[in-house]
């Protein structure tokens, strides 16, 4: 127990950095936000890279269901708000439910458009599950994980904040069930 105790910092940190795999950005044929992270940090992310040249355009991803809308149609006014062009984006409207099928709908698109490689933009802690289910359904793409921030879940230091500590929970939940094929 007192080397749990001792310990503990260390093996936080470890199942929190876990979570996270990004990488710096590179040229790219497409950058993707996916949808989720209603704090606007993804869609602020992907059109950063836009502008830095990184790609020409952001898929923004959009699955149905707040209030009758897709999440690109309240994303992308988001970020013109915030100065980006409207041209920076492309709607795409899909029934996704979870990032596997998030996936699965998407890499179809970037297929149909010939696509070779992308900036897969999503949260910190969403970076390595996300990643991982890309390259399962498009193995001949190439993705470049790109994190955006998020104000409460920090690999090192998630257990601070109850956000953080809820945040880490579910991830993690989602990753174990990604792994036995839930």
């Amino acid at each position: 127990l007192g080397i749990l105790v001792l310990f503990r910092v260390p093996v936080m940190t470890a199942l929190g950095t876990f979570l996270v795999h990004s990488e710096p950005p590179r040229k790219a044929d497409i950058a993707i936000v996916l949808a989720g992270g209603a704090d606007g940090a993804r869609i602020l992310r992907a059109a950063d890279l836009v502008k830095d040249g990184f790609a020409p355009v952001v898929i923004v991803s959009g699955p149905g269901g707040t209030y009758g809308w897709h999440e690109c149609d309240l994303a992308i006014p988001f970020a013109m708000k915030h100065g980006f062009p409207e041209n920076y984006f492309a709607h795409f409207e899909h029934s996704a439910h979870s990032t596997n099928e998030e996936a699965e709908a998407i890499t179809t698109e970037l297929r149909r458009r010939g696509v070779k490689s992308v900036l897969l933009v999503t949260s910190n802690f969403h970076t390595h599950r996300a990643w991982d289910l890309f390259r399962k359904h498009a193995p001949e793409i190439t993705f470049i994980p790109i994190e955006a921030p998020d104000k409460y879940f920090t690999p090192d230091g998630w257990w601070h904040e109850r956000e953080g500590q809820k945040t880490f929970l579910v991830e993690w939940e989602k990753t174990i069930a990604t792994w036995v094929g839930l």
